[in-house]
């Protein structure tokens, strides 16, 4: 299976480079496109304060990250949860300024730039000359918002998995041949002909002389059966013949 990892963050700002830094990070595996369930998310302290401009965004205040680790803290933890996995985020350039940046000030080593995997690019691509932001996409791909007043972390990137899943073809891909799920899916459709087998046949609700009669009609209306019975149409019972 194609393991990658939706990654979101939110900062102070929008520059590491000016003195903006990490406070929330939050992750989500998928596997085949789809989320497994595992998730991992952290609160950073910042080691500074918050602008209000930035906290009308994502509504994390000083006093939420006084008490949380240094990224320094939580970076191992981090990156054994990525693993070796393509990492997916919405204008990933911000993402990976800020993830390089708290990983050089700790001396860990960083993500290779070809890990990243930009959607701003890939609906850009898709929907040139469009509104692509990520709330525009999920309106778009009709992606609910409702759980969403303020920004965060891995609330964001459980949206993202949603709209990355349509970027890469939506949900018919479960039927997608090209992939393990989509044989399985497949193969099962397939084995029921395409419906589900009934389980008990449907009483008859006519009565022995309206079948024979009907059969009557039948015999002296048409000059050959054979067709009719052929697609099982002829009602009269064995002990009615």
């Amino acid at each position: 299976m194609a393991r990658e990892i939706v990654l979101d963050t939110e900062t102070t700002g929008f520059d590491p480079r000016t003195g903006d830094r990490l406070i929330e990070v939050g992750c989500i595996e998928i596997n085949d496109l789809l989320p497994t369930g595992r998730t991992f998310h952290r609160f950073v302290n910042p080691e500074r304060l918050i602008p209000e401009d930035a906290i009308r965004v994502h509504g994390i205040t000083d006093d939420k990250v006084r008490d949380a680790p240094l990224f320094s803290a939580i970076v191992a933890d981090l990156m054994e949860f990525i693993g070796d996995a393509p990492v997916i985020a919405h204008n990933a350039q911000f993402d990976r300024n800020f993830i390089d940046y708290e990983c050089g000030r700790c001396g860990h080593a960083l993500l290779a730039e070809t890990r990243w995997i930009d959607t701003l690019k890939l609906a850009q691509t898709r929907f040139p000359g469009m509104p692509n932001s990520l709330d525009a996409l999920c309106k778009r791909f009709k992606v609910s918002l409702v759980e969403r007043s303020l920004h965060g972390a891995l609330i964001d990137a459980r949206l993202l998995a949603e709209v990355y899943l349509e970027l890469r073809g939506g949900k018919e891909r479960v039927l997608d041949l090209t992939s393990r799920r989509g044989v399985e899916a497949a193969t099962a459709f397939a084995a029921t002909g395409g419906h589900q087998p009934r389980t008990r046949l449907l009483a008859a609700r006519s009565t022995d002389e309206e079948r024979a009669a009907h059969q009557a009609f039948l015999t002296a209306t048409l000059k050959d059966l054979s067709l009719w019975e052929g697609y099982g149409l002829s009602v009269v019972s064995d002990e009615a013949r």
